[in-house]
């Protein structure tokens, strides 16, 4: 218990939000290179998987490529891409270049795969009979894709994008052995000084900050939850459960179900 009294003792000390502090403080610093890296790689991949995932949902082609990929990119191991990354690259670029170039591909990798589940399985969990009927109106596919499935499935999508938000602020504190920032270098301080109230504190701090995104990220979801569609939501919700030993199965978060009985 005095270990955790004397941790949060640490983080409250005045000193180490002091600015101008020695390295690795203050800690506000780290926190915004923390937050700084995470938007960058989440930025980056869901600039990538959303549209795949969008295509690959509305279409129903590419299933079988998105489960063995999903699969296969959540079986990496995510330090040791950024190992082998930043020593290929560290060939042809500048040491710091190539270390934060590296980090960011090996979490752009880490925070693909669920936001591609995520945003596949949202459209998928939209009611076939009110595509067929949105289809029978005139509507464009276009029109379908952007007006009514990504509308209905943003609760999903959304949870598709938390799973990978928290999935990369846990692992950003890795950027601290190639020598960057973030609040990993607090806790590699601590390591290399054998000070076990900063390693903890640090520990803490990625903690806090996880719950706090995820608390926003739930907040937006009950938001996006679009009222009066129930029955669209059950149907994914069924879906998703045919499909419980698979990867896409799981996004992150529960199933939001909306107004309906």
């Amino acid at each position: 218990m005095n270990l955790f009294v004397n941790a949060f003792l640490w983080i409250f000390d005045p000193a180490n939000w002091t600015p101008g502090s020695q390295s690795p403080l203050p800690i506000q610093d780290r926190l915004g290179e923390h937050l700084l890296y995470t938007f960058i790689a989440v930025l980056i991949a869901a600039a990538i998987a959303l549209p795949l995932g969008f295509y690959i949902g509305h279409t129903g082609k590419g299933r079988q490529f998105v489960i063995s990929f999903t699969g296969a990119m959540r079986a990496l191991p995510t330090i040791g891409v950024l190992v082998f990354l930043t020593m290929v690259l560290g060939y042809s670029l500048v040491g710091t270049t190539a270390n934060f170039l590296g980090t960011m591909i090996a979490l752009v990798l880490l925070a693909i795969p669920s936001i591609l589940a995520g945003a596949y399985s949202g459209l998928e969990s939209v009611d076939r009979q009110t595509i067929d009927a949105s289809r029978a109106s005139g509507m464009t596919e276009m029109q379908i894709l952007t007006r009514v499935e990504i509308p209905l499935s943003l609760p999903l999508i959304i949870g598709g994008l938390r799973a990978g938000v928290l999935q990369v602020i846990a692992t950003v504190t890795i950027a601290s052995y190639v020598g960057l920032g973030g609040l990993g270098r607090i806790i590699s301080s601590g390591i290399g000084l054998n000070d076990y109230d900063e390693i903890l504190g640090g520990a803490i701090l990625v903690t806090i900050l996880a719950l706090l995104v995820d608390g926003v990220f739930a907040l937006i979801q009950r938001l996006m939850a679009t009222p009066g569609v129930g029955g669209a939501v059950e149907t994914g919700r069924t879906r998703l459960r045919r499909r419980a030993s698979g990867p896409l199965a799981t996004v992150g978060t529960p199933i939001h179900e909306g107004n309906g009985p």
